[in-house]
């Protein structure tokens, strides 16, 4: 006989309506429980059939997306991808609410995350930041029954339940593969350029791009790296100075945002006396009009369709208690050079 929510309430040795409670990932029940019930479900291997009990509820999925505000191309083509979401609501039975704060900003991100608290979504989205109270404020929002995934920037020692984004050591290392048999044997050193070494994917593909830099071409320096908070103007400022500083810079990979500002660097070095190898991120119309003008080498991709997407089924599935299918949730890691551009 298949396990029922009675023998669920008695191994834990609490009431119906808290298994009720724990099952469907509403409030009101303290930490201590809820993991006590959980371990009960998974010991005597309960399996609930979500999809005809959410059908016969008609269940409605509340959800939240907390992302950086500002004119970040990738980010503003994650903005688009969550209001197509929130286009399709009715057929995917989800509320979807945005919320937009400052890029790096921990203390906002924190503050965000915590006044979803009153009145808990079912799950949150959120472009992570690591610091110390944005791990607490994750950790609030799951006692509250909360799936929490991060969205394009993971917090892996946090509570979060799931992280929908490449595999950004992978990110890295990709660079760093493609910096070091384009340049070959050449010597001199690679210019870094960062948004913020606060998030996690800009420091695992700073990681990647350097131990695998450094396997292919060791005699390569790598520079201090470049932390200009995804600004274009930013970035146009430190590279324009980092060049003249030091014409002879044999590549630069830009591993955040910003790439206009590295694009219109690039522009006028080009006219001058030639230019570094580079690799940037994200396939926008801005790269790929540089990748078409030879201005800059390779591109390395996300797809943001793919994160959102992903990042709902995992909140719902998480919600409903149900496995997530891995290979379905795998983002890749495109890459674009001129000859591939279609």
């Amino acid at each position: 006989m298949r396990p029922t929510v009675h023998d669920i309430a008695e191994a834990a040795g609490v009431s119906l309506a808290t298994v009720d409670r724990v099952l469907n990932r509403r409030p009101g029940v303290r930490a201590e429980t809820r993991a006590r019930v959980e371990d009960a479900i998974g010991r005597i291997g309960f399996v609930r059939d979500m999809a005809a009990a959410n059908l016969a509820k008609s269940r409605i999925y509340p959800l939240v997306f907390i992302i950086p505000n500002g004119d970040n191309s990738f980010m503003a083509g994650l903005r688009q991808e969550i209001e197509e979401a929130i286009q399709r609501s009715p057929l995917e039975r989800t509320e979807i609410q945005r919320i937009d704060v400052p890029a790096f900003d921990a203390r906002a991100l924190a503050e965000a995350l915590d006044s979803l608290l009153a009145d808990p979504p079912v799950g949150v989205a959120v472009v992570a930041v690591d610091a110390p109270e944005v791990h607490a404020a994750i950790g609030r929002l799951r006692e509250q029954g909360t799936v929490v995934v991060t969205l394009v920037s993971d917090l892996p020692g946090s509570a979060r339940d799931h992280f929908a984004g490449v595999d950004n050591i992978a990110a890295g290392r990709t660079a760093g593969s493609l910096m070091g048999r384009f340049l070959g044997g050449r010597t001199g050193s690679v210019a870094v350029i960062a948004g913020s070494m606060l998030v996690g994917d800009h420091r695992d593909r700073l990681t990647g791009f350097s131990e695998r830099l450094n396997e292919i071409n060791p005699t390569l320096d790598i520079l201090p790296v470049l932390e200009s908070q995804d600004d274009p103007d930013a970035v146009y400022r430190l590279i324009s100075k980092r060049l003249a500083a030091d014409p002879e810079i044999a590549g630069i990979y830009n591993l955040g945002a910003g790439n206009r500002g590295l694009i219109r660097a690039l522009t006028g070095l080009r006219e001058s006396h030639g230019r570094p190898m580079v690799i940037a991120h994200e396939l926008t119309q801005h790269t790929r009009h540089a990748l078409l003008d030879d201005l800059i080498d390779a591109i390395l991709n996300q797809d943001p369709g793919h994160e959102v997407r992903s990042a709902i089924r995992v909140l719902k599935a998480k919600a409903d208690g149900v496995p997530v299918i891995d290979a379905q949730e795998r983002i890749r890691i495109d890459i674009f050079l001129k000859d591939n551009l279609s």
